[in-house]
């Protein structure tokens, strides 16, 4: 068993339901690209939704994070990551999500409680002192030298507002020299590998907080992190997760993984790994040059440049047998990697081949360049990168070879400007929280049905849902459809959707057992992500979709319904997007 099996094992005697892993691209959350934590798919049931499978869930969650891409190619940074999470919604609280924390690492994965140390929140002007953690921790073996009470790493709020409570997180010494007696959070010999977080308080817009009378417990583990622990290495790279990913790597391109050759290894693997479950995902993205299949094509062609470095020819398959390797390892766990194996490595060798033409085009700019000037400045050299992907290096050895200089230092002012902007621009899209399900989401989210519905009547039943995407201002919808739709068909669909708003029909919510919720034809998005008991939403009898929710309780709540643009997603896939007046 691998460190997922013995976790899940643990909570399910401890009276848990495993829940499935959520697709990497979220359902109506436009705060994020991708689901970047294992609580993400839960914030419905966190605000209070009962969840199908009751008070105690657990679960290994696919995510990815890009806001730390320069990162990546160091021994501990990855785009994506596997997220192990155990919850109560309303039900234990503190004494037996510690208790049990520290009985999974201590007892299960036998790791010395010497080489353990916690944080608690030591309270501020509003919030008091956890004096409950800290005596549990206490009371389990922690001396108290190795309890750090911390203000601002210890106290979760999902935004300026809502609900909010104290964390502890675990720590363990991750190095050969003695262990300090007294444990100092800034020591980067310790490494966090679990946070609890308690969810006890609601913080009102005015700053006042009050208790809430439904505590949840959300927890997360770093299966990468804790995995490379657990084997001993300081090197997240030699472990057991890695290990065949980068002796193929070794293997194609004949170079040992060390010195010079380590990090580009690191970033390939890394790239493609994550390249491997966005594209296997049921949302369908493909590389492109904006949200999701932007960060696709960006990862790609990292990977390619990086491969070149290696001197890994390109007209060989090496990405197919890299993906191979990936989509065999995580088979077992997420089945949509096998069910879409022909479509990852499709995308892997599109994007490598256009890729090769594309830098191909970027020797001929140089060549321009160079008839212009006797030396490459910042603003060429940042346009080759910017828009041939050159990296610096290689228009460095590129002009090097010509006698010619390079203006590295304006390069790298323009291209640290470029990563301000970019890290400006992602906080907004990876500011992940309980957020995003106010009243006007919630219409959204009932019209998306009514639009799925009359699609299907209009362009055909083949017609399914890709994805979706809300804000306070507009919906946006992904469908499959291979043509254009004509203006007739977009009013058509725009019109039936009004008139079933004008009926006023019923919403109704009901559970029931997945394959009787799909014999009774409710249709969903992505099939495998839904528990054994799902959520069924029924509209008068014109749709029928398992869903998260929230919904209006009746059609006439929504207003005028009014598509502003249809448009090409990716192939195959169409996007509307639309509003309520």
């Amino acid at each position: 068993m691998n460190l997922k099996d013995y976790y899940i094992d643990f909570f399910v005697r401890h009276g848990h339901k495993q829940i499935p892993s959520a697709p990497v691209v979220p359902e109506n959350d436009p705060s994020v690209l991708f689901n970047t934590a294992g609580m993400q798919p839960l914030i419905p049931y966190l605000m209070g939704q009962p969840h199908p499978y009751g008070t105690r869930l657990c679960d290994y969650q696919k995510c990815i994070r890009t806001n730390d891409l320069d990162s990546v190619g160091d021994t501990t940074h990855h785009t994506f990551f596997e997220m192990l999470g155990n919850w109560s919604l309303g039900d234990y609280f503190k004494e037996e999500s510690i208790s049990w924390s520290f009985e999974f690492l201590t007892k299960d994965l036998n790791i010395p409680v010497n080489r353990l140390a916690v944080t608690v929140f030591a309270g501020d002007d509003t919030i008091p002192f956890d004096e409950e953690s800290y005596e549990k921790w206490l009371s389990l073996g922690i001396p108290k030298e190795r309890i750090a009470k911390t203000v601002s790493d210890n106290f979760w709020i999902a935004g300026e507002s809502g609900p909010c409570g104290p964390d502890t997180e675990i720590f363990y010494f991750r190095s050969e020299e003695e262990i300090p007696e007294v444990f100092d959070p800034e020591d980067s010999r310790w490494v966090e590998i679990w946070n609890n977080v308690f969810m006890q308080y609601h913080k009102n817009q005015d700053g006042k907080v009050t208790n809430l009378p439904h505590k949840n417990v959300d927890t997360g583990m770093g299966v990468e992190r804790t995995t490379a622990i657990l084997e001993g290495v300081n090197d997240n790279y030699l472990s057991s997760i890695w290990k065949k990913v980068i002796e193929k790597i070794s293997s194609i391109s004949g170079l040992p993984y060390e010195g010079e050759y380590q990090k580009s290894m690191r970033i390939i693997a890394d790239h493609i790994r994550t390249a491997v479950f966005i594209s296997a995902d049921p949302a369908g993205i493909k590389p492109s040059n904006t949200d999701q299949g932007y960060i696709l094509r960006r990862l790609i062609r990292r990977a390619i440049r990086h491969a070149k470095k290696l001197n890994i020819p390109m007209d060989s398959n090496w990405e197919v047998e890299l993906a191979s390797v990936i989509l065999d390892q995580y088979a077992s766990y997420y089945h949509e990697l096998e069910e879409n194996r022909g479509v990852v490595l499709e995308v892997l060798t599109n994007e490598k081949e256009k890729f090769n033409r594309t830098l191909e085009k970027g020797l001929k700019e140089f060549e321009k360049a160079l008839q212009r000037n006797h030396s490459i400045d910042d603003l060429t050299a940042f346009h080759l990168y910017d828009t041939y992907g050159f990296p610096i290096e290689l228009t460095v050895e590129l002009a090097s070879e010509r006698g010619i200089s390079v203006d590295e230092a304006g390069f790298e002012k323009r291209f640290k400007e470029h990563q301000e902007l970019s890290r400006t621009a992602s906080a907004g899209k990876f500011k992940g929280g309980l957020a995003g399900n106010g009243e006007i989401e919630t219409k959204y989210h009932t019209a998306t049905h009514l639009l799925n519905a009359a699609l299907k009547e209009v362009v055909g039943k083949d017609v399914h849902q890709k994805g979706s995407n809300i804000t306070a201002e507009r919906m946006r919808f992904d469908f499959s459809c291979d043509h254009k739709l004509t203006e007739e068909e977009k009013r058509k669909a725009e019109d039936l959707v009004n008139a079933w708003i004008e009926e006023g029909l019923e919403v109704q919510v009901e559970e029931m057992k997945k394959e009787d919720a799909i014999a009774s034809g409710a249709e969903c998005m992505f099939l495998e992500k839904y528990p054994d008991i799902v959520t069924v939403y029924s509209i008068g009898t014109v749709s029928k979709e398992l869903c998260g929710g929230p919904h209006v309780k009746n059609t006439r709540e929504l207003g005028h319904f009014k598509i502003i643009k249809e448009e090409a997603s990716s192939a195959g896939v169409r996007r509307i997007k639309a509003v309520l007046e």
